[in-house]
Parts: structure tokens; sequence; C-alpha cells
């Protein structure tokens, strides 16, 4: 519980501080949060590709 707290606090601490940010600095940050997801994504699917590659065997359920 004490830690769901201390999430709400920090989250709300950094929206507030970014209220008073400027539209330039949103929007940088936003490209780089953007930039970020998009090499994380293709890095994910690398490697989920390589893994299976190899593998001819059917995939099961879960």
């Amino acid at each position: 519980m004490a830690v769901l707290l201390l999430a709400l606090i920090a989250l709300g601490t950094l929206l507030g501080a970014a209220a008073y940010a400027t539209t330039p600095v949103h929007i940088a940050a936003a490209v780089f949060i953007g930039g970020w997801l998009l090499i994380f994504g293709i890095r994910e699917r690398a490697a989920r590709s390589k893994r299976h590659q190899g593998s001819t065997a059917p995939r099961e359920a879960h």
C-alpha cells in the first residue's frame, strides 16, 4: 500500500512539474520518448525473430 501511495505522489509531482514546462520542452520530451519506444520495439522484434528463427515446431497455446 505504501508503494502505491509513493507512486501516486511521484506521479502527481511529475504531472505538476510538466504543467509549468513550455511547449518546446513538451515536444522535445515527446520526441525523445517516442524514439526510445521505437528503438525498444525494433530491438524486441529483432530479438524475438532471432529466438524463434531456428524453431520449426509449432508454438504451444497458453
